[in-house]
């Protein structure tokens, strides 16, 4: 079976690549098309993207010293503060090569927001580390190429928050690295959740894990993946029958596909992370992926079901078909293909 040319006709392609928006034509000539970055038409929508696209847009609203709304870690102000910005920005393929701008944002974050062990916060504290915040910004930080020996740490307490090795339970206070509220223990573990594991914390931690070059993956890091793959494996992710803390049945979000994609997960993103991370075969996956075709129309477009309130800038009309998650639903499929074919 391929998943790529069943969804896939010339129509959509070039409905893509004729996008008014300039960010959209780089995506499907980067993901779709595997144009080299050099190539004339991708370099040309690429730098086009960083001056007149949404990628300008979200940069207009930056401060001269790295950050957006107000000084500080950046969480506050949903969905337009540091946080909020960067995360959208690396969706949308943004580089700090290409915008100087972006190198001195992601500086300015770690220096607000990430602790001497590794910690991405809310509050520039260790005890507002939360798994879905420690996943996005490491994802953000590697799609932005933003390079920094700091996110060695960021990676490696990521691992470690997983897999619990040197980390002290929430109680010893004396410890240098342990839990916290928020943090509350290994594989996911949420105060957010009920001090459950949290499943949208673990699709944020294992994207990241699996942006990660591979010569990075520690054996540390390894077995973290295991576990969290083992985590997300553990039920038929199409079902999301994942611990709901305080809910009695699974959020409805993770069936609504959206762009971008901040702390609420979606099965679409749940199905990159583990395919992202060579585990496309896995009989498991078979209904999420068979939800995922069947949500395109009939033109092989997926609608924008999610939307953020008060972002930058807007990403289409909600329940319409909508070039971004057509983006993200081709990509994860026609990597879901090349690995099984």
């Amino acid at each position: 079976m391929s998943f790529w040319n069943a969804k896939v006709s010339s129509q959509v392609q070039q409905w893509l690549l004729e996008s008014e928006h300039p960010g959209v034509r780089y995506l499907a000539l980067r993901d779709l098309k595997d144009c080299l970055q050099a190539d004339p038409g991708t370099q040309k929508a690429y730098q086009e993207s960083h001056r007149v696209g949404k990628i300008a847009r979200i940069l207009s609203h930056m401060h001269p010293d790295g950050y957006w709304v107000k000084p500080g870690p950046g969480y506050g102000c949903k969905y337009r503060s540091s946080v909020w910005s960067l995360i959208a920005l690396a969706q949308l393929g943004a580089s700090a090569e290409e915008d100087q701008r972006l190198f001195r944002a992601c500086s300015y974050h770690l220096d607000a927001s990430l602790t001497t062990h590794g910690m991405f916060t809310m509050s520039g504290t260790p005890s507002s580390t939360i798994d879905c915040l420690q996943g996005n910004m490491c994802a953000a930080m590697l799609d932005l190429g933003f390079g920094d020996q700091r996110l060695d740490r960021a990676f490696e307490w990521m691992a470690r928050s997983v897999t619990g090795e040197g980390v002290a339970p929430v109680g010893e206070r004396g410890a240098e690295i342990r839990y916290y509220s928020g943090k509350i223990g290994p594989d996911f573990q949420c105060g957010y959740n009920n001090k459950l594991p949290c499943a949208w914390g673990a699709v944020k931690v294992m994207l990241a894990f699996g942006k990660l070059p591979k010569e990075k993956r520690t054996p540390l890091i390894d077995r973290a993946v295991e576990r969290g793959v083992d985590f997300l494996l553990s039920v038929n992710p199409a079902t999301a029958a994942y611990p709901c803390g305080y809910n009695e049945k699974p959020s409805r979000n993770w069936w609504k596909f959206g762009f971008p994609v901040f702390y609420i997960t979606d099965i679409l993103q749940l199905v990159e992370s583990l395919v992202s991370l060579g585990y496309g075969r896995n009989r498991r996956l078979a209904s999420a992926v068979q939800l995922i075709q069947k949500k395109a129309d009939a033109r092989g477009r997926w609608a924008l079901d999610y939307v953020y309130s008060s972002p930058w800038t807007d990403f289409g009309e909600k329940n319409q078909p909508n070039p971004w998650v057509t983006l993200r639903a081709l990509k994860v499929l026609k990597w879901l293909d090349r690995e099984i074919t």
